[in-house]
């Protein structure tokens, strides 16, 4: 089923949510004959107190080259499954919740952000707040948010990060 989307996001984090959330995007993203963007967002700043307020510059290539290969790894896997998939992989730095929701979006032309109900455990939610709850609210664009895998069956939310 077509919509007329155009330009589909998917944020990963390297959790079964988001995986789940890349797979149902390529799917529409092809049904659409839309372009797909997966996005990993690197926030720096939740390292900064570990590396006394500075990140060093090997510790963020090596961010920068473990995101490059597990993104370029998923968009294999999805264009295995899909191979008239239309996709990108993009890091940015910064804090998710706005990159997801307001930045990426406006430089891309994103029509549609597809996202798992959340990566985080129970106490990172709380302390932090939903990523996902931060993007369905402002995002300007639809938001749909993936709460099941391929065969329909219940995610368990915040378990299972792969990486």
């Amino acid at each position: 089923m077509t919509i007329g989307y155009s330009h589909i996001m998917v944020p990963v984090d390297g959790s079964k949510a988001a995986e789940a959330a890349l797979n149902k995007g390529a799917k529409i993203a092809v049904s659409n004959k839309a372009h797909l963007d997966i996005l990993m967002v690197l926030n720096t700043s939740q390292y900064g107190y570990y590396y006394g307020g500075l990140v060093d510059g090997d510790v963020i290539n090596d961010m920068v080259d473990d995101t490059s290969d597990y993104l370029n790894e998923l968009r294999q896997e999805v264009q295995k499954k899909y191979p008239d998939l239309n996709a990108d992989v993009h890091i940015r730095f910064g804090n998710p919740k706005t990159v997801i929701s307001l930045e990426f979006p406006k430089d891309h032309h994103t029509d549609l952000i597809i996202m798992g109900a959340t990566g985080m455990g129970r106490i990172q939610r709380v302390v932090e707040g939903s990523v996902t709850a931060f993007v369905n609210r402002n995002a300007h664009c639809d938001v749909i948010v993936v709460r099941t895998d391929e065969n329909n069956q219940p995610l368990l939310h915040g378990k299972g990060k792969k990486k």
